[in-house]
């Protein structure tokens, strides 16, 4: 039986504060969390493993979409965010500026594994030991579903700046996304299983990621120079200088062959 649940949020901002160890405090109904690639790379920023994998079919697919708001300074971006994925236990998105130094925001979409109800947690986790405590974030209009090992959620998170860490400016929307899956007991969260590290993508541009398709070769002009046609003998009607050489030549024999002849 599909378990379809949504954490009823519409309007309310929700701060995630429990420890790793915690439980929340979110009340539930049933609904349905569609997710496909329409608009991947148009009106959407996907991030998936395996590459081209479709979140709406029945194959292993980890996949996130991105939609940003345009951002505002100085909470920066609002994004919308669809994740999918397959665990008996926990899928989570990723955000961080630097996956290796620092930290990363984790949002994560999850099943209890006793009661496969699903619930939702945000956490920070240390890029050096990987590490995670509570935090508090932003999130809203939080939509999750269980339908066996899949796991399916929508939510907004209302301010993502990474100026966080950087200094850089409070519309800065560039950064790593990272995928991964984890265990839960209860409600309790196991370790963060990276399975995709995006690398820098800018969070508002839905072809950040597209790979440009191989240019066509150059087409390289080869310029031909004409051979001159050969000069023709006499071309033209005109008496070439070695031909007037030879009659002048020939005259003076005829004449000198005459003066002989006489004497």
């Amino acid at each position: 039986m599909e378990r379809g649940l949504t954490l009823l949020v519409a309007a309310l901002v929700v701060y995630v504060t429990q420890s790793v160890q915690g439980t929340g405090h979110l009340s539930f109904s049933n609904a349905t969390v569609d997710i496909t690639r329409s608009g991947c790379g148009v009106t959407k920023l996907c991030v998936e493993t395996p590459d081209d994998c479709a979140p709406d079919g029945t194959d292993n697919c980890l996949f996130t979409s991105v939609v940003a708001a345009a951002p505002v300074a100085p909470n920066g971006a609002m994004l919308s965010i669809e994740l999918r994925g397959d665990s008996s236990g926990y899928i989570a998105l990723g955000l961080s500026v630097d996956a290796s130094l620092g930290t990363t925001m984790l949002f994560i979409c999850a099943q209890n594994n006793m009661t496969n109800v699903f619930f939702f947690r945000t956490m920070t986790m240390n890029n050096t030991d990987a590490a995670l405590t509570g935090n508090e974030e932003l999130v809203s209009d939080i939509r999750g579903m269980v339908n066996g090992t899949v796991i399916k959620c929508e939510f907004n998170i209302t301010s993502v700046n990474a100026t966080r860490s950087t200094g850089r400016s409070s519309q800065a929307t560039t950064s790593s996304i990272l995928l991964g899956t984890g265990t839960t007991n209860g409600n309790a969260i196991g370790a963060f299983n990276r399975t995709l590290n995006s690398g820098p993508l800018d969070l508002a541009d839905p072809a950040s990621n597209v790979v440009n398709a191989t240019a066509a070769p150059s087409v390289t002009t080869t310029t031909t120079t004409a051979a001159a046609p050969p000069t023709m003998p006499n071309s033209g009607g005109a008496v070439q200088p070695h031909a007037v050489l030879l009659l002048l030549s020939v005259l003076s024999l005829a004449v000198m062959l005459r003066g002989g002849s006489c004497g």
